[in-house]
């Protein structure tokens, strides 16, 4: 699954990941895999951008999957009622996974592809996108899951145990479901995807990872993020300016930093020209990350501090509000900070320093300025 996140200024705002439910032939299952009863329906690939800036979150996402579009559907855990949804833009996804590709496969990497009564919950939003049917619904989350219910959604143990714990954190589902009529329509076929626009006003970045393991064996995704800063994965990376390239999120096993870079200037022409992208904002950095993992290893979601950039896997279901205490002692928040990639040119610099310094001294005392007496006038 491609996760894409534009990079956001100031506090990381929270995104969130769609947890996919299946529609069988009335009812929908809920499920973060994709996976139906019968296995009629699974998904394929899910690719999501996510981005924050001056506490403005956009979330756009979409997937591929395989089977019958017409029994698919899925229900979303959001962090706060979105400000809009709208249809995302048609090659953005797609750009920025040829972006990475560009700098991966040179290097050998991987090419990346992307008992309530219903009258107790509120109904916040409905809107019609494609062939989608989205519905943003406000409640406990038992009352969520009555409503699915109620809806056509055919909720496992494990779905509803999983919202139950989302829900804890936030009263905000969106609920989507395929039109039938729409899907015939249009010709959907399986491997066909309609990219969604979520802008939701959070504090920080946030984004839920865990409800990609429900339903599946594996986890696989790749997440793309827009920020207004690098990211770091620990307090001393970011005052000594470590690039994360190529380590791990601390707290999420199998999320590994593949790339990190600015926003370059054609890069930022296609996403921004892009429909209902305009958004986009020059000076950003993009960072992209890859999920491999099985799936009982993916508990967690991801935060990134506002500052500085700190990327944490959390205990999923964790409020997006919530910010996370650093781990082991870090420096003062006033402590200067090197730019990224600036620590091996500084380490030469005090090296050559140091040398210069050194063949100064030996000059110096070779020529007996050490033995030189230093007279002082008389009065």
């Amino acid at each position: 699954m491609s996760i894409i996140y534009r990079h956001w200024k100031g506090p990381l705002a929270a995104l969130l990941l769609l947890l996919f439910t299946l529609l069988q032939v009335k009812p929908a299952l809920a499920c973060g895999g994709l996976v139906a009863p019968n296995g009629s329906v699974r998904l394929q690939r899910a690719t999501t951008l996510v981005a924050w800036h001056a506490g403005i979150e956009y979330y756009l996402t979409s997937f591929t999957y395989q089977g019958d579009a017409s029994r698919l559907g899925w229900i979303v855990p959001l962090p706060t009622a979105p400000l809009r949804i709208q249809e995302g833009g048609a090659w953005t996804l797609q750009r920025l996974s040829l972006e990475v590709q560009q700098h991966l496969l040179p290097r050998g990497g991987e090419p990346a592809t992307t008992s309530f009564l219903a009258s107790s919950v509120q109904v916040v939003q409905r809107v019609q996108i494609a062939a989608l049917n989205i519905t943003v619904v406000k409640g406990s989350g038992a009352a969520v899951l009555d409503w699915a219910t109620q809806h056509g959604f055919l909720l496992d143990e494990e779905t509803r145990a999983h919202l139950l714990v989302y829900g804890q954190a936030s009263p905000f589902f969106m609920a989507v479901q395929f039109d039938a009529a729409q899907v015939r329509q249009r010709g959907l076929t399986q491997g066909d995807g309609t990219p969604l626009l979520i802008t939701m006003r959070l504090p920080q970045l946030w984004v839920p990872l865990e409800v990609l393991a429900i339903g599946t064996d594996t986890v696989n995704a790749d997440l793309f993020l827009l920020t207004d800063q690098p990211l770091y994965t620990s307090d001393w990376a970011y005052h000594l300016g470590l690039s994360p390239v190529g380590s791990q999120v601390p707290g999420a096993p199998g999320l590994q930093i593949r790339l990190q870079e600015p926003l370059n200037e054609t890069l930022y022409h296609d996403l921004a020209s892009d429909r209902n992208m305009s958004w986009v904002w020059p000076g950003s950095w993009l960072t992209y990350l890859s999920l491999v993992a099985p799936a009982p290893q993916v508990t967690y979601d991801l935060q990134v501090t506002p500052q500085p950039g700190l990327m944490h896997g959390v205990a999923f279901g964790t409020p997006p509000q919530q910010v996370p205490q650093p781990d082991g002692f870090s420096l003062p928040g006033w402590a200067p900070a090197l730019p990224v990639g600036s620590l091996p040119i500084v380490l030469e610099v005090v090296a050559l320093l140091l040398l210069i310094s050194g063949l100064f001294l030996w000059h110096y005392r070779s020529h007996g300025g050490w033995a030189r007496k230093v007279s002082w006038p008389h009065g």
